[in-house]
């Protein structure tokens, strides 16, 4: 009896044990669980691509882009910047519940998992948009069990550390979009040409349905597939109450305003400028490619953004994208040195080669303006200096080779002085200046105006034949437009290191005096006339309200617009790659980028005349004569030189001669030489005249 009684309390402390069992287990991994959540919130989650990624800034101090070496197109913007369409639609396909899951949808998963099983194969997945943001930044997209227990834990870490907000912001500004783009405002102005926050339904609906599949959802290479996964988000938005049926039928049928595939550079803002900086940095400076691209390092650059933008759009409206035709721009402020924009080409994805500091193209015309500052300079010749336009024969090297040049088109003159043959590009008259100063004094002005290029000391130098790039056309007219003083080209202010330690800063230098500043002043006021009547740059004087100077030219392959106002100095070049000749259209393009990119760039800066430097005095002229206008004069030209180099005759084509003339040089009956007034008033009155 005392065993049958007994017998039954075996079981019963066998459960008590596994009672006691179960119980410590789960402590054990509760204290399990919080340790390791204490310690995945104590340990820093690797750093974020943008963090370790060096900043761009521009001249406001804004981040214009990352440096990157992956190709990846990047605009981050913050949540408030991103259309809430889009929002939903992703949230609606990707993970409805997002703002109350903890990092894991168990019964997505769940689901995920029957359907799998039900389909003998991977089907569905369940992953959360942190699960997938967590792979994005940290992980390969591998498929092992290391993989996925390192992405749980970045997970978890994620959810931890940021708000559902700043998670979902970091997702929009990460996620592939195809072409290259990453981010939803790269793929907005890709897809559509417009920022992610103006997106409508029907966009927002199509985009949100491309990382599912970047390549087979693509607008651009499977429309139908596109359109198709755009009608399942609608739905979904219907089915989660974020839109009415009558608005995803709507939605649908809106004609899509997909922009030409490789029309717009997605990759990043000012592409080439970037490019640029970067190479300063590592050659220049010797930062090393690895410390630029991951040291968060920031670099301050001089870069105006009203005014890239505005090059960008005067780029993109002047060029034709359906040829091969290739462009570059370069803006300097002349009384800094800085660089204020640069456009290397017409689609930085079709080619990354930054046309703006090519020296392999022949500045043509445009360079003749260097030439005739040599000659002012040198005060051998003035703005009335005159030679005949006709064909010439050329002898130099002593008289063992000739050049024979040609006027476009064969037109020729006669008698011309310099400012008509600045204005009409006389090529003639521009090679017998070259003649008279030397090829040598020219190509020595070049270099200390800032063409580092090689130039052949020849007297077709004086017609643009040595190859320049426009960066240095643009430093050059640079110096003119400051009075003769060059600043260094500059587009690095400073960079600091991710501390905010000053690891370079430009140096405060004095600009260098090229030319007196007469000299420089005298040849601006004749390069005003190149958008007078007459002058080839006239077509397109009507585009600029300002006083504006400026030179074209051309070549059989190159053109070129060169000028320059008080605050910018522009250089545009257009041609193609391959050394094909241009046709006449094709290079008549230049000017009207330069003049559109001018007025657009300085649209909020009010017009100003060139400052007039000391040692400059202007006179009226008899245009006929080229000597002094008198009273009797039908025709007086009022005509700027350097002081001391002024006629001094007085025109007697209309008048009796200067026999009765008194000892201070007039004439009673000859009315002396009408000195300009230089008050700020009169100058307005001057240029609007003009």
């Amino acid at each position: 009896m005392p065993r049958d009684s007994a017998a039954p309390k075996v079981p019963k402390r066998r459960l008590r044990r596994l009672f006691r069992l179960l119980v410590f287990s789960a402590l054990l991994f509760l204290v399990g669980a919080g340790v390791l959540l204490g310690l995945l919130y104590q340990k820093p989650l690797p750093p974020l691509g943008d963090d370790i990624r060096s900043r761009l800034l521009d001249s406001r101090g804004n981040v214009l882009t990352t440096f990157t070496t992956d190709g990846r197109s990047r605009d981050p913007v913050e949540l408030n910047q991103i259309s809430p369409l889009l929002i939903k639609a992703t949230l609606a396909v990707e993970d409805r519940k997002f703002y109350s899951h903890t990092g894991f949808d168990l019964k997505g998963m769940g689901r995920a998992v029957l359907a799998n099983l039900e389909a003998g194969g991977r089907t569905q997945g369940a992953s959360t948009l942190t699960q997938q943001l967590a792979r994005n930044l940290y992980l390969t997209h591998e498929k092992t069990w290391t993989r996925k227990s390192k992405e749980a834990l970045y997970t978890l870490q994620l959810e931890m550390k940021y708000s559902k907000d700043e998670i979902l912001n970091m997702y929009l500004n990460e996620i592939y979009y195809g072409h290259g783009a990453y981010g939803i405002e790269a793929a907005a102005q890709m897809y559509f040409g417009k920022p992610a926050a103006d997106l409508d339904l029907a966009e927002s609906a199509l985009l949100a349905g491309v990382p599912k599949g970047p390549t087979y959802y693509s607008p651009y290479t499977h429309l139908d597939s596109a359109v198709k996964r755009q009608g399942i988000i609608l739905e979904a938005m219907v089915d989660v109450g974020d839109i009415t049926e009558s608005q995803a039928e709507a939605a649908a049928r809106e004609k899509l305003n997909l922009k030409p595939q490789g029309q717009k550079d997605t990759t990043v803002a000012a592409p080439y400028f970037r490019d640029y900086v970067r190479s300063l940095v590592i050659d220049s400076l010797h930062i090393s490619s690895d410390e630029l691209d991951q040291g968060g390092l920031n670099v301050y650059t001089t870069l105006d953004p009203d005014m890239q933008q505005a090059a960008e759009e005067a780029v993109d409206q002047g060029m034709d994208h359906s040829s091969e035709l290739e462009t570059a721009l370069v803006s300097i402020d002349p009384r800094t040195g800085y660089v204020k924009a640069m456009v290397g080409g017409t689609n930085y994805r079709s080619s990354a080669f930054n046309h703006a500091l090519a020296t392999t193209r022949q500045p043509g015309s445009s360079f003749k303006p260097i030439m005739y500052l040599s000659a002012l300079s040198s005060k051998e010749m003035t703005g009335l200096s005159v030679f005949n336009s006709q064909p010439t024969m050329f002898h130099y090297d002593n008289n063992r080779k000739t050049y024979q040049p040609r006027n476009f088109g064969d037109k020729y003159l006669g008698e011309i002085n310099m400012k008509q043959a600045i204005a009409a590009s006389d090529n003639i008259y521009a090679v017998n200046t070259i003649m008279k100063i030397g090829a040598d004094k020219v190509a020595a002005m070049a270099v200390a105006m800032g063409i580092n290029s090689p130039l052949q000391s020849v007297p077709s130098l004086a017609l643009g034949t040595s190859p320049v790039s426009p960066l240095e056309m643009a430093s050059a007219f640079a110096v003119i437009g400051n009075g003769g003083v060059k600043q260094p080209v500059t587009a690095i202010l400073k960079i600091t290191d991710a501390g905010g330690h000053l690891l370079y800063e430009a140096p405060q230098l004095q600009g260098q005096f090229v030319v007196e500043p007469a000299a420089a002043y005298v040849l601006t006021r004749l390069m005003e006339g190149v958008f007078e009547s007459g002058g080839t740059g006239n077509r397109v004087a009507s585009m600029i309200k300002r006083p504006v100077a400026g030179k074209t030219g051309t070549t059989d392959t190159d053109g070129w617009m060169v000028g320059f106002t008080p605050e910018l100095s522009t250089a545009v070049w257009v041609g193609y790659d391959k050394g094909r000749d241009i046709a006449t259209a094709d290079g008549r393009r230049a000017a009207p980028i330069f003049a559109q990119f001018t007025e657009k760039a300085l649209e909020n800066v009010p017009p100003k005349i060139f400052p007039i430097p000391d040692g400059v005095v202007s006179v009226y002229i008899n245009p006929q004569s080229g000597k002094l206008a008198t009273a009797a004069c039908p025709e007086k030209e009022l005509t700027t030189f350097i002081s001391g180099t002024e006629p001094t005759e007085y025109c007697d084509q209309h008048a009796a001669g200067d026999s009765d003339s008194t000892p201070d040089g007039s004439n009673p009956g000859i009315a002396g030489p009408a000195k300009e007034d230089h008050s700020l008033w009169n100058d307005i009155k001057r240029w609007w005249m003009n």
